[in-house]
Parts: C-alpha cells; structure tokens; sequence
C-alpha cells in the first residue's frame, strides 16, 4: 500500500492517476516474518505473547470452502535465529501455533543441507577463539596486556602489507579492535584504561623485544578516541559508530581503532569488515556469546579472531577455561532453552488492558478513530467475541490438566468482560457529561483520553476503574522508582541524603 485518503487505499500500479485504487476492506498479511527468535523470550517473549493474541485475531480471516464451511485463514510465520532450543515449546507460546517445522531440515549428514555446506577451517578459515587467563592477575591487567598485544601485533601487520598505501591490506580487518563487556560498570571503567594506558603505551610498545630480536612483533601506533555502542549515547552516535566502524584503515579516513560495546552489537551489527574482537568476562548465557562473536568474521576472506579474557577466580570463568577448546567446539548444543508465559498473573496486570483495546479498535470499524473511544457503551455488546478470543487463546496455549486450564480460561475472560465493562462505564460518564474520550493523547480532538502511560503521576489521582488502562511505549517504562531504606545494625533509620552528603 502506498497512500490513503479520504477515498480509499491506493497501490502504486497507475502511472496515469495517484495509484490503483485497492479494494475494501484490505486482506491481512498472509506472511508474518520474525527475525532473531531468541530475543523473544523472557519477560520481552511473554509480552510480546500477550501481544500476539491482537495480532493474530485481527491478521485472521474466514473464507467459505466449496462444500459450504467456514475456514478460518491464519498467516504463515517465519522465524529465523541461529541460537534457539525447545522452540516448539517457545513458537507456541507466542504464536500459538502447534506445527513448527525446520527449515532447512536436517539431513543425513549435518555438514550438508543442500541449502549450505560446511567448509572446513583448513580450506577457508573462519573464527579462531582463544582464551586468556592468569592467576593472580587482575581482569584490569589481564585488559590492558590483550589490548596493547591486540592492537601493536595488528600495526605490525599492516605496515607489513604496504600500510595506508594498499588500499586493500589484507590486515585492516583487525585494525579494530571490537571490546565486549557483560555490564556498563565494566565497560565504564575499561574505557578508562582504554584511553588513558593503553592510548600511551602503545606508542612505544615496538620497541619491546625479546632477547636476541632484531625485530619485535609490534609497532608503534598512535589510536584515536575510542568510542562506545552502548545505550549510555544517542541513536544518532550509535549510528555515526557504526558507519566508521565500516570504514577501512585509509589516509584521511574516519575509521575506528577501538569501540567498546555491550549486547547492543548481538543484533543489527552487519559490518563485513570487522575480524577482531576481545570479550571480556563470559557472557551470560551461551546465546549471547554465539551471537556477540558472531559480528567479526562475517566475509570470506577476512576470518575472524575471538580472544576472551577470562577470570580464574570466578568459578563460571574458571570452568569456561578449563574447558575452553572442548566447550566451544560443540557450544551451540549448550544454547539455553527460552521462557514465555503470556498469562501468567504480572503479564495480564501489565498490558491485558491495552491489549483488549487495541483489538477491539481495530477489530470494529465503528470504533477505530481515535474519539470513537467514546462508543464503547453504545457498543459494548458487539465487543462481546474480544472475550471468547481471548478463552479460546488461553485454551490453545495452556497445557494443562481440564480443570486448571478451565479455571485460568475463566480467570482471564473474567479480567477481559470487567475491562470491557468499565470502558463502557466510563464512556458513559463522559458522554452523559458532555465530554468526548479519545484513545490516547495523540488522537485527534481535546478532552480527556483512555490510555495512559504506566508512570503517568495522573494515574494516582483518577478512579481506580480509569487508571488500569495504561498502554506501554517501552517495556522499560513499566515500574516506578524505588526509594531506598538503610537500617543500621541497631535498628535505626538513616536519611539516604544524608548520608551520601
């Protein structure tokens, strides 16, 4: 669809007029394509579980078969991810869907699936981990020596392959050096190290040679400012980073030596040109780790070199290394298996509401524009089939005895007949005072509005029946801060301010 207006919905078919008019009511999408399945998963997988009960009613449609049934046509969904298990298990409690099938599927032999073949390392490389580990050393240590090794060895290099004069120097994929970290605190005070020692060490760090060299194995080099990829800046510098992590190591060119980053880069970073990276500390889950080394090494020909520093004293890094070479040469079976509960209790207190909204707005034409919001009462009895869509996605998803799931079936078409109830309620008290009610307060119109937002301070001082429509713009707006009590020993209350004063 191109456009729409006032007449209708146009495509983009008619070079004589403004479009091909298209027909009302347009069909839903017949294809739903989910990228990164993984992600969804933990409290994003079970709102977005939640979600899917809209999305999937209103992308429906019934069709009459030759024999004279009704046939209720559901799109097809597509997921793709490369670090996934028990994903019927996850596909059903998103998408409700019983049949999942693999693509490409698996073969006689796993090297090859038609599709791809696995080529081994010795005819074209691909990643090379490594793990780094000292006892009685600090991770800070550790830090500084992987990165002053990192970044002279590869100066070495590429002065040895012609330097700024090839402007195909097989070495400028290791020119920078990507740093993972686990946490911003690690990050923070690694960035530090980063600029300060690392910045003024390597300029005379090729001067180091071993007894009887000639010749070390690193060179001066000279780095710029080292930039983050963290949710600490901007959209617009993520975005800057990302194209001067693009570009290679020329004269007068806006390239990167450094760039330090959290899970920001485990999806979205496509850059073919990265071949090095440092991690620091073990990611937390094996899924993480896959998809976060998996942004260096990405084109042939320019293989990707993983070193992870790793901490002795930490048990979970201590086992990771003694096992090192056997954990990673199988680590894809070792990949965590998901959680999604879209009907557990806190799901449905947090977005049950706008979830019952959006579908009954979108659902009914008469209720749609934004201060249709008021029609609720006159409607309420057509908006009835939200509630039975609702117990029959409960009955699909809920694997449990007939009892239970009955009880959680009636205990969730209970919750959605009470919020379809006092929308009418208050729609009623806004038209018999001579108000109007819009959705939300971007609709068109003035006047009061039904959706609010979860840290609205106005939701203290509505009635109760008014304040459990909230609707979120970011899963990260959905709890209020905490104030923080310290208590002594001796049972005695301390004042936070003062004592941070």
């Amino acid at each position: 669809m191109e456009r729409a207006d006032a007449g209708g919905f146009y495509g983009p078919c008619d070079p004589n007029a403004a479009g091909q008019p298209l027909p009302e009511p347009l069909l839903p999408p017949d294809l739903i394509i989910q990228d990164e399945l993984h992600l969804i998963s933990g409290p994003l997988g079970t709102m977005v579980g939640l979600y899917e009960t809209a999305i999937d009613a209103l992308c429906c449609r019934d069709v009459m078969r030759p024999d004279g049934e009704k046939k209720t046509i559901r799109p097809k969904v597509v997921a793709s991810t490369a670090t996934v298990r028990r994903a019927e298990a996850q596909i059903k409690a998103l998408f409700c869907r019983n049949g999942v099938e693999i693509f490409p599927c698996p073969g006689p032999d796993r090297r090859d699936s038609y599709f791809a073949v696995t080529v081994p390392a010795d005819e074209k490389p691909g990643r090379l981990y490594a793990g780094v580990a000292a006892q009685g050393r600090s991770p800070k240590v550790i830090f500084l020596r992987t990165y002053l090794a990192l970044l002279g060895a590869a100066q070495k290099a590429f002065l040895a392959n012609g330097g700024l004069n090839n402007p195909q120097n097989p070495a400028d994929p290791y020119m920078t050096l990507t740093g993972y970290f686990n946490s911003l605190r690690e990050l923070g005070g690694c960035r530090r190290i980063a600029e300060d020692e690392v910045t003024s060490r390597l300029k005379d760090y090729g001067n180091r040679l071993r007894q009887g060299e000639t010749t070390g194995l690193f060179a001066r080099r000279d780095l710029k400012e080292v930039v983050e990829l963290t949710s600490r800046i901007s959209t617009a510098a993520v975005s800057k980073a990302k194209d001067r992590l693009a570009k290679a190591f020329l004269p007068k060119a806006d390239c990167l030596d450094i760039a330090l980053a959290t899970n920001m880069i485990s999806v979205g970073l496509d850059i073919s040109r990265l071949g090095l990276m440092a991690v620091f500390g073990q990611p937390k889950t094996t899924a993480e780790y896959i998809q976060a080394t998996s942004r260096v090494g990405r084109e042939e020909g320019k293989p990707g070199l993983i070193i992870t520093m790793l901490n002795v004293h930490k048990p979970r890094d201590r086992s990771h290394y003694e096992r090192f070479e056997a954990w990673h040469a199988s680590f894809y079976r070792s990949v965590e298996a998901t959680s999604v509960t879209p009907f557990s209790p806190r799901a449905l207190d947090r977005g049950l509401a706008e979830v019952t909204v959006a579908m009954s707005r979108q659902g009914w034409p008469g209720m749609t524009k934004g201060p249709n919001a008021l029609r609720a009462m006159e409607l309420r009895s057509s908006l009835s089939p939200v509630v039975d869509i609702f117990g029959r996605r409960v009955e699909q998803y809920a694997a449990l005895d007939s009892k239970e799931m009955q009880q959680r079936r009636d205990g969730v078409r209970g919750k959605v007949e009470d919020l379809l109830d006092d929308w009418a309620k208050i729609s009623k008290q806004q038209k018999d005072a001579g108000a109007t009610l819009r959705y939300q307060q971007y609709d068109d119109g003035t006047g009061p509005y039904l959706l609010r937002y979860p840290l609205d301070p106005d939701l203290e001082r509505i009635e109760s029946k008014a304040a459990q429509f909230k609707a979120h713009r970011s899963l990260r707006d959905v709890e209020p801060a905490c104030n923080l009590r310290l208590i002594e020993l001796n049972g005695n209350a301390i004042d936070p301010e003062e004592d941070l004063e």
